[in-house]
């Protein structure tokens, strides 16, 4: 495709087309991030494990997310992203099979991970974030934001049908119902993905002995790691409310269904976050968007510390949502303005896959401290610290950006 072609296309009505069918697959295809979580408490009960153990297959899922964020954008890279999303189709409904045959949580939990965690979800998250991203230039801080809405919209839909799925057709025949549905949608929705993404040219090769250009004064793969630590610690602090919620209220007496209107409540909310988020990075940029989001979702946690009312718990998960919406859009929006657009599925998938891994962790060490505890307040103050963490390492480069700006570097690494 010729540049003036590609630039053609930028912002143009094909690409808002594109980014409609960008929304509806994430939506569709990140079932298994929220099914997991509802199903938590009807798992363990079948399977008599413990609190922890009953978390490890959301753990599992988010591992197998890790991996396949990775080789998916990969795939994306060199294929297009309509091939990982046709893998995925295929994996979430043999992963819902897998599930709802499981004789055991430690084969439940591979279902998760391998199925529908690396080879199914993980291809409508992060390439089809850094898809969105490459379509646009003027907006594209809205319409990362609306592709990562799609997750969003996923825990607001999914939740509630799913539950009433466990209460009427039971766990396993709500996990053949839900690949069924992934198959059949996202296999022609695909097929709106079969354009490449217009690139523009490379830029010429860099003269012998001329200095490299470096994201921040840093290595890239410096600045990737980075930006994987802030990842981690920001969703070990995200995933107690959103992994815990259901489980949360039933402990308090107010049953699963509650709790998977609040976990709705919660990703609502952070759908209108994601939006007004998206906005806000096309003026401010992706590391403001990362301080601010961290310092919000700071406030959030500790409004849970006090609150377990049912209007109350109400109230905190759509404070939490609204405040915390902004934070993963923002390392996809960061890569676009430091790194390559040739690079953008991997690395925006690195990126994204690290959020993944503070989930797992935090999914897993919140079910922990709470076994040991009895109680989610120590779990809720471990989730703080490590949004402190997130808050410091977001300060930092957005300092050394500032920095690095007065001293002459280049803005972006990349259009």
């Amino acid at each position: 495709m010729r540049h003036a072609d590609a630039a053609g296309l930028i912002d143009s009505r094909r690409a808002w087309l594109r980014l409609s069918a960008i929304v509806l697959l994430c939506m569709i295809g990140s079932a298994p991030m929220w099914s997991v979580v509802v199903m938590l408490p009807a798992v363990q009960a079948e399977f008599g494990t413990a609190r922890a153990d009953a978390s490890l297959p959301y753990t599992m899922t988010m591992v197998g997310f890790v991996f396949g964020g990775v080789l998916m954008g990969r795939l994306s890279d060199r294929f297009g992203t309509m091939v990982p999303v046709m893998v995925a189709a295929v994996s979430l409904a043999a992963g819902g099979v897998a599930a709802a045959l499981a004789p055991s949580i430690f084969v439940f939990g591979l279902a998760y991970g391998v199925l529908m965690g690396c080879f199914g979800a993980a291809a409508v998250f992060g390439p089809l974030i850094a898809d969105a991203s490459l379509w646009f230039s003027r907006r594209r801080g809205i319409a990362v934001a609306l592709a990562a809405s799609g997750n969003y919209m996923a825990g607001t839909v999914w939740p509630p049908l799913l539950q009433w799925g466990v209460d009427t057709i039971g766990w396993r025949h709500a996990h053949l119902a839900m690949g069924l549905v992934c198959i059949v949608t996202m296999l022609p929705l695909a097929l709106a993905l079969r354009a490449r993404p217009p690139l523009p040219p490379a830029p010429p090769p860099r003269a012998a002995g001329a200095p490299a250009v470096l994201p921040l004064g840093l290595h890239p793969n410096v600045l990737q790691a980075i930006l994987g630590a802030a990842g981690v610690a920001c969703c070990v602090a995200m995933a107690m409310p959103q992994v815990h919620i259901v489980a949360y209220c039933v402990d308090l007496g107010y049953g699963a269904q509650r709790g998977a209107e609040m976990l709705s409540v919660m990703l609502a909310a952070g759908i209108v976050s994601r939006l007004v988020f998206g906005m806000v990075m096309d003026r401010i940029g992706g590391l403001r968007t990362l301080a601010l989001g961290s310092v919000l979702q700071g406030v959030a946690l500790f409004l849970f510390l006090p609150s377990d009312g049912m209007v109350a718990l109400f109230a905190v998960s759509a404070v939490f949502g609204l405040f915390q919406g902004g934070i993963v859009p923002s390392y996809a929006m960061i890569v676009r303005e430091y790194f390559p657009p040739a690079q953008a599925g991997t690395r925006v998938g690195i990126a994204l896959s690290s959020t993944l891994v503070g989930m797992a962790l935090g999914g897993w060490m919140a079910g922990a401290i709470f076994d040991a505890t009895g109680s989610y307040q120590a779990a809720m103050w471990n989730g703080i610290a490590w949004n402190l963490v997130n808050l410091a390492i977001a300060l930092w480069l957005l300092r050394r950006a500032m920095r690095w700006q007065r001293r002459g570097g280049l803005a972006t690494a990349a259009a």
